[in-house]
């Protein structure tokens, strides 16, 4: 006798919250292209009807104006998701980025990058938020334990399989899964790399940048990252200051947030090689594949790393194909979420690049962790020159905070992305409305009257 099915669950809803946090006011986050930046999130959760209560959490990282642009984009995206079948989603993520991708209209706004395809990764993100917390695990563990063939069909090879076929990929992910449960063993015990950009601001005055350095050795990272791109000289003065804080066996990254034509990277970079930079971060415009290939070739033995806004697999792709980098930098919200971020560890395993996550914003250091312990349990293999990045702030909005011992990552236990944001802290930073702007609007009122 065949079992009385249950009742069948669907997404009911899709709520968008604009959230915004007031970094701008004591600099955290600023570099030489983004001076002041306000953390934000263009928030999405998928609410079901479901017994269980369960619901998919997401979100875009934007860094204030405009946030509201990017949370209208998720909002057009509403009619794709809402009935839709839950176990059916859940089952297979990769539907409904297919069908998000595939919209011819909306389609016309990218194709596959800007505003409009960042949104579709807020909402693939919060479907498998949703996958992840049905299935009772994190989401590291959710494809850390999933079948390699299952995996390869979440995967859009469109546009990629000159550089990387199904049966490539297929073959990367059965060959990963040797010592992947002595991994999982280290993971648990150790957990993974990170270093920090935490003393790195630009806004910092010496005093900052040299009590925080000196932390962040005594804390145990062996990385740490500064800004750079305002001024050559000032420049100097911080990488010097820097260095003699952390000593010649710290790693030191820098990044210049895109802020230079080509030519002035090269002279950047080399004007700064004295203090031993093990990357440049973003030197020039995230598009430009073969200027990034030049400055790599002029500035060797410093490193150069990108992809927090390279905007899709295609031009990853591209980059390892002109051999233009050294570091290949996911972003877990920055691509059409965790389907293209598959694709683009599978491209940087096949070209042999270590994968290092930008993570300098709100709720990215939360979710990348779980794409790089996943890539070292199966897919690289380990974790030798790879690094996550860490930032110290905002992790207390999240019910699932990102953990740092020794200076590593350790691996989340929770089912899930780790992306569910406190209700207290959408109550009080959703932007105009929340308790803390409507006050602080209230405090501007009153000073100008």
């Amino acid at each position: 006798m065949s079992p009385i099915p249950g009742p069948l669950v669907r997404v009911t809803a899709v709520e968008t919250y604009d959230i915004r946090f007031p970094t701008s006011r004591e600099l955290d986050g600023s570099d030489a292209m983004n001076p002041d930046p306000d953390y934000s999130a263009a928030y999405v959760v998928l609410r079901t009807d479901a017994a269980d209560g369960h619901e998919g959490h997401g979100f875009s990282f934007t860094i204030g104006r405009g946030n509201e642009v990017q949370v209208a984009a998720i909002d057009a995206l509403r009619d794709h998701v809402v009935g839709r079948s839950v176990d059916e989603l859940c089952a297979d993520p990769g539907s409904l980025n297919r069908e998000l991708i595939g919209d011819s209209q909306l389609r016309w706004l990218g194709p596959e990058k800007g505003v409009m395809h960042m949104a579709i990764g807020a909402v693939i993100n919060a479907a498998w938020d949703l996958t992840a917390k049905r299935a009772g695990k994190p989401l590291w563990q959710l494809l850390a334990d999933a079948d390699p063939e299952w995996l390869v069909s979440q995967i859009d090879f469109r546009y990629i399989s000159d550089a990387l076929t199904p049966d490539e990929a297929l073959d990367i992910l059965r060959r990963g899964r040797a010592g992947a449960e002595g991994r999982r063993n280290v993971l648990s015990e150790r957990g993974f790399p990170a270093y920090t950009t935490s003393a790195g601001w630009l806004g910092y005055d010496d005093e900052k940048l040299t009590r925080l350095a000196a932390q962040a050795v005594a804390d145990g990272f062996r990385q740490i990252k500064l800004k750079v791109g305002a001024d050559l000289d000032d420049d100097i003065r911080r990488c010097r200051v820097a260095r003699s804080v952390v000593g010649p066996d710290i790693r030191m990254a820098i990044d210049a947030n895109q802020r230079w034509d080509v030519a002035e990277a090269i002279r950047w970079t080399k004007a700064l090689a004295e203090f031993d930079p093990y990357w440049i971060e973003e030197p020039t415009s995230p598009d430009d594949v073969l200027g990034h290939a030049t400055i790599r070739a002029a500035v060797a033995p410093v490193k150069v790393a990108t992809g927090e806004h390279v905007q899709n697999r295609i031009v990853f792709k591209q980059l390892l194909q002109a051999g233009a980098l050294d570091v290949l930098q996911i972003d877990a919200a920055r691509v059409g979420g965790v389907n293209e971020n598959l694709a683009i560890l599978l491209l940087a395993a096949k070209f042999g690049v270590p994968v290092c996550p930008h993570a300098g914003g709100v709720g990215l250091c939360e979710l990348v962790q779980h794409l790089s312990m996943f890539d070292y349990l199966a897919v690289s293999g380990t974790t030798d020159d790879r690094v996550i990045e860490y930032v110290d702030h905002l992790h207390d909005h999240f019910l699932d905070p990102v953990m740092i011992r020794e200076g590593h990552y350790m691996a989340p236990t929770t089912p899930g992305f780790s992306a569910t944001m406190r209700p207290e802290s959408i109550a009080r930073y959703t932007f105009p409305g929340g308790t803390f702007w409507a006050a602080d609007l209230d405090r501007q009122k009153g000073h100008a009257a």
